[in-house]
């Protein structure tokens, strides 16, 4: 069937999906050390950061959402119990989002990471496959 859409790359990505725990409560309540520090691990990885929103919630607590060329990221804090959840998916192989959140996790401080990977969507075929 016909599109009227130009195929611009493969239909894949990495979604990598973390616990961090071990961080000190006042860095996972402070919004702004944290969409600052989310947006430049992003960058340093590869991936192309489009904008970036967050809020703080009552009475502790941050989520922060980066919205990435490549797809997006958030964080989920739990200053409460020294806790946060991260979520990272780029498309393409430009950005690596385990990295991204190897970074993400040493920028913070945490004392334990736990991270798994899922592969999505389709991988590349070749020509005459």
């Amino acid at each position: 069937m016909p599109s009227e859409f130009a195929e611009v790359g493969v239909f894949s990505g990495r979604h990598v999906l973390a616990e961090l725990d071990g961080i000190e409560p006042g860095v996972l309540d402070d919004e702004r050390f944290l969409r600052t520090t989310l947006a430049d691990t992003l960058t340093t990885a590869g991936a192309t950061v489009r904008e970036v929103i967050a809020h703080r919630f009552e009475p502790q607590g941050v989520t922060v959402l980066a919205m990435l060329a490549e797809s997006h990221a958030s964080v989920h804090t739990y200053p409460e119990i020294g806790a946060v959840f991260v979520d990272v998916f780029t498309c393409g192989d430009r950005a690596d989002p385990e990295e991204a959140v190897r970074l993400l996790a040493a920028a913070l401080g945490t004392g334990s990471l736990t991270m798994k990977t899922v592969q999505r969507g389709r991988q590349a075929t070749t020509a005459g496959a």
